[in-house]
């Protein structure tokens, strides 16, 4: 049996989590170069309102996370909306999905906390790195039968895409595999290794 050695479950979260940040920021913001009058990039100008309200939405949609705000969730996407949980490969398809997918975490957990970290802003929308926080006191769905007052931390970042003032894509990339090691669960491998999280403090 292979153990993730913990230093406390944060520190495993962080490293899986950082590794789909970096690879996902990285490729986004490597030509973003914002001054104080605007960005130039080709025949694409993005001024400082627009770098601004891309920042808030953002921050607003992880705002609606935390607290599980059904009418600012509404306020943020078009009708049309498409919303890409991509740690468990589903798309979110209209604003009635996205509301029970954003607001889903508060079915299964109590103390949520979305703390984000750096927003880069894109020509057309902005990313943000974020790290989530919860304690899994309810059942999962099919998932998980019991509460096991676990807490799951997660490292993540979020991509939205603008059409004017309102989001029209958004798209989630984090480690599920990190969570579910967290709440107890273990993996095993096709060579017979169990991995499981050694949660000794």
């Amino acid at each position: 049996m292979h153990r993730v050695s913990s230093f406390g479950r944060r520190n495993a979260a962080n490293a899986h989590g950082r590794g789909a940040a970096r690879r996902v920021v990285g490729f986004i913001v490597a030509t973003l170069a914002l001054s104080a009058s605007g960005c130039d990039r080709g025949d694409v100008r993005l001024t400082e309102a627009d770098a601004l309200r891309a920042e808030v939405t953002l921050r607003s949609l992880m705002a609606a996370f935390e607290r599980a705000d059904t009418a600012l969730i509404e306020d943020l996407f078009w009708p049309a909306a498409t919303y890409d949980d991509f740690p468990n490969q589903h798309t979110y398809q209209g604003v009635a999905e996205i509301v029970g997918y954003v607001t889903g975490v508060h079915v299964w957990a109590d103390d949520v906390v979305m703390n984000v970290g750096e927003v880069h802003v894109t020509e057309d929308g902005a990313v943000a790195e974020w790290l989530f926080s919860a304690v899994q006191t309810r059942p999962m769905g099919d998932r998980l039968s019991v509460g096991t007052g676990n807490e799951v931390v997660l490292n993540g970042v979020t991509v939205i895409e603008l059409e004017g003032e309102r989001i029209i894509r958004a798209a989630d990339y984090t480690d599920a595999g990190a969570m579910l090691l967290q709440l107890g669960g273990r993996i095993e491998m096709p060579d017979g290794r169990t991995i499981v999280l050694d949660a000794r403090e």
